[in-house]
Parts: structure tokens; sequence; C-alpha cells
């Protein structure tokens, strides 16, 4: 509480409000501008070494050339240690079972990811573990592969990639993928002309939803899978009626595609320019 001396000799009390206006009031101006020169200059202060440092690590590009490391090292991996020849000498004698499947469905989806071709996953699954196992195996390891690969260019390569996707052709495929995400990669699994890591990729660069790609990867590997799973667990009898069917099961889809193909491009050449809408 202030006193204030009253001129008949005794005191009277100043209220809150009139007290602090006296305080603010005795605040000199040039302190008032130290006071917010002072926050202006430390909010001005620059980042960090460290925080810099973790701004460019974790940039689009950055992340797309970890990708690109990633997927470079795991390819020389399978150039220099040939995981197939694993396939050709048979699996190793200590496992067997249901542990053998399963290691082999994770070895199936780690080498889909750097580009190994799925037709000889599915052969040796056949052989290894027959024309059921082998295709419940290889559908497994199908979809584990896939799901790895489209979530490392979802983490590490959309945010690059999205940019640069200007061109006619690349806007209606990303439209394509994005709004049909089911439909779209249904086709891509079901057309044998279409790489398994191509279409991962892609799909993963696009905003298609992860439930979509999963099942139709699913649904769409499934007749092609069976057929070379078939024929690699009947290959010791290749005039076997099982061993044939998945022959033309392999042939038919192959021929079908490589036509529509060459018709639907013969159809591009003569179409008009269209122009797509973004």
């Amino acid at each position: 509480m202030l006193d204030a001396t009253t001129r008949s000799g005794g005191t009277a009390t100043a209220s809150p409000r009139a007290a602090a206006t006296e305080l603010v009031a005795t605040v000199p101006p040039c302190a008032t501008a130290e006071l917010t020169a002072a926050s202006d200059t430390t909010a001005a202060v620059p980042l960090g070494f460290t925080a810099r440092c973790t701004r460019v690590l974790l940039s689009p590009w950055s992340r797309l050339s970890l990708l690109v490391v990633l997927l470079s090292a795991a390819a020389a991996c399978v150039l220099a240690y040939q995981p197939q020849k694993l396939l050709t000498h048979g699996w190793p004698p200590q496992l067997g079972g249901a542990t053998a499947a399963v290691v082999f469905a994770v070895a199936y989806g780690l080498c889909t990811v750097p580009f190994v071709p799925r037709p000889l996953l599915n052969l040796a699954a056949g052989a290894l573990f027959g024309s059921v196992l082998g295709t419940g195996v290889a559908l497994a390891g199908t979809v584990l592969g896939g799901a790895m690969a489209f979530g490392l260019g979802r983490a590490l390569g959309q945010d690059a990639l999205r940019p640069l996707l200007r061109g006619r052709w690349l806007k209606a495929a990303d439209g394509q993928l994005s709004r049909h995400g089911f439909r779209s990669m249904m086709a891509a699994r079901l057309f044998p002309g279409v790489p398994f890591w191509a279409a991962n990729y892609c799909a993963a660069v696009s905003r298609m939803r992860w439930a979509p790609f999963l099942i139709a990867t699913a649904l769409g590997s499934l007749p092609n899978t069976a057929a070379y799973v078939v024929a690699g667990a009947r290959a010791s009898r290749p005039t076997s009626p099982a061993f044939l069917i998945a022959m033309a099961l392999i042939a038919v889809p192959t021929v079908a595609g490589a036509v529509m193909a060459w018709r639907k491009r013969h159809h591009l050449r003569t179409a008009p320019e269209t122009t797509v809408a973004d």
C-alpha cells in the first residue's frame, strides 16, 4: 500500500490502478526501447549448427539420395553374393517346416526390394515347398516386399519426386494411381509387362493409400505367382498336365499383354493431343 501525505497532515491510501500508472510513468522511454531491442535480438538469433544439419539431412533431396544409396547397396550385394545360388543348391538343411517357410518369405520380400526378378523366386518356392505351401510363401513374400518398397519410396522419395511430375503423361499416370489406386494396381499386377519394383515405387510417389495397394498386390499377384510356383514344383515332370497348364497360364497373359500394349501404342500415336487437367 502506498501512503500519500495530504495537506491536512493525514494520510490517504492510493488505489492499485493509480499506483500501477505511477510505476509505468516512472519508467524512462529509453529503458523501454532497450528492452524491445533486446527481445528482437533474441528472436533473430540464427539456428545452431546441429539444427542446420538436421534440417539438411531431413530435406526431401537428402532423403531421396539416401533411398538411392540404399537401393544401390542392396543391388550390389545381390550381384556380389548371388543369393539365387542358395535356391539352386537347396535350402540350408538346418531349417525345416514353418521356420523355413517364414525365413524364405522374409528373404523373398527383401530380395524384391533391390529389383530381383520374382519369377526366379516363385520357381524356387515351388521347388522347395511344393505347389500349395509354395504359393502361400511366395505370395506372402510378394506382399512383404511390396510393402517395404512402398514404405521406402513413400518416406524417402515422395516429397522430392512429386514436384517433378509436370509432364502431361506423368500427370495422367499420377492422377490414375491416386484416384483409382485399387484398380490401377490390380491392372499393374495382372499385366506381365510391368516390373514389380516399378509398380511399387510409382505407387509410392503417387497419393495411393496403403490398403488399396496391399490388397491389390495380393489379389493381382496371385494368378501369376501360382503359375510359376506350380511350374517350379513340377519342373522334374515337364510333360505332366499341371506343368503344361502352368506354362500356359504364364504364356497366355504375356502374349495378351504384348498385344494390348501394341494396340494401345498404335492408338496413342493416332489420337489427337489432349490437355490433361491438373
